[in-house]
């Protein structure tokens, strides 16, 4: 790791919640040791029109005296000073941002509401959130997966679970190498996906968990998926009957 240049420090000292002219200041009079407004222009890249502001702002924080003579000279504290005081500063600041933060969650009706609908990236991720979303279930569970790969051991393994707990398990796929991996498992209905469905390539998963959940994906062309999710919901409950009741009519009309 290469040494830190002046504009690193300067740039660490804005995070510590220095101005950049504090920090240049204050730099440079570590250098001088001590030193008029003129002498630290001359080091610092600062007006000398701004040190004397500069200096008052430093001085009231606590990292530097000023001595009363003409013209005025102004000393640095030393560093373990300096670092102690900056450091009290952060700690400070930080409990009382984080205190705020806790009393608003903890505020009924404050602070941002959940949102109804959440948006998922990347395949790791989504099978993650469809082996919490099936641990969930209490009496049935819906999953169609496209390709192959969408159906991971784990899911496998939760759907077959499900069913030997006495949920209402059913798997859907227009794959048949999805197809058979599900009928070899016992107490799982397993379904051909409908016929206009079979021409779609860009349908990823789906996932209906009892009449309240449900997660539906998309497979990009580059392979990448991207899916929604909603629990609980308006948004769920409709979506899901508004599903089941397409489904309903095609059955009725082949």
């Amino acid at each position: 790791m290469s040494a830190p240049t002046e504009n690193d420090a300067i740039e660490s000292f804005e995070r510590l919640g220095l101005t950049s002219y504090e920090a240049r200041v204050f730099i440079a009079l570590q250098q001088l040791g001590s030193g008029t407004a003129r002498d630290v222009a001359s080091v610092a890249d600062v007006p000398r029109s701004q040190v004397y502001s500069v200096a008052e702002s430093l001085a009231d924080r606590g990292l530097l005296e000023m001595q009363q003579s003409s013209p005025i000279r102004y000393r640095p504290v030393n560093l373990e000073e300096a670092r102690s005081i900056l450091r009290s500063r952060f700690e400070s600041e930080q409990e009382r941002a984080f205190d705020y933060v806790e009393r608003v969650q903890e505020e009924p009706g404050g602070g941002e509401e959940q949102e109804d609908i959440w948006t998922v990236r990347g395949r790791a991720r989504i099978d993650d959130r469809v082996v919490d979303l099936c641990s969930r279930a209490e009496a049935r569970i819906i999953f169609g997966a496209r390709l192959p790969p969408l159906v991971t051991d784990e899911i496998e393994q939760l759907l077959e679970n499900g069913a030997a707990d006495g949920l209402e398990v059913t798997a859907v796929s227009a794959a048949p190498e999805v197809r058979s991996r599900f009928e070899r498992l016992e107490g799982i209905s397993v379904f051909e996906s409908p016929e206009h469905r079979q021409a779609d390539d860009r349908s990823g998963r789906i996932l209906i968990v009892d009449d309240q959940t449900i997660l539906l994906s998309v497979v990009d062309d580059d392979g990448g998926e991207t899916a929604i999710w909603s629990a609980d919901s308006l948004f769920a409950s409709v979506l899901i009957q508004l599903i089941e009741a397409n489904s309903e009519a095609r059955g009725r009309a082949e």
